[in-house]
């Protein structure tokens, strides 16, 4: 959650559902780039993905925020702090249906 990029996807998201090639003009970014950005919001529950078909055939991928609520306190800052760059998130990274400590 810490990466600029993934709280400016979140902040896009929040009007509601966007298309992937409309989400990546809006941020200046590669699809790529923001589909590895997607992914890690995917796993942490933040964002869901939903693929629809086009008229005329095409598969379309969109993400809208999926309900969440973060705890932030001097634990989990002192754990994101530690934890420095790291893109994996740790063990037990969600609990209770609520996001803990992130290094992201």
């Amino acid at each position: 959650m810490a990466n600029p990029l993934r709280l400016r996807v979140i902040a896009e998201l929040a009007d509601g559902r966007v298309h992937v090639s409309e989400l990546a003009r809006r941020l200046g970014i590669s699809r790529p780039l923001l589909y590895m950005h997607l992914d890690r919001l995917e796993k942490a529950g933040i964002v869901t993905g939903h693929l629809e078909l086009s008229e005329d055939g095409k598969a379309m991928k969109y993400f809208e925020l999926a309900p969440f609520e973060l705890r932030l306190n001097a634990e989990v800052i002192t754990g994101a702090l530690h934890t420095g760059n790291s893109q994996d998130p740790p063990a037990g990274e969600q609990q209770d249906g609520h996001m803990k400590e992130s290094g992201r």
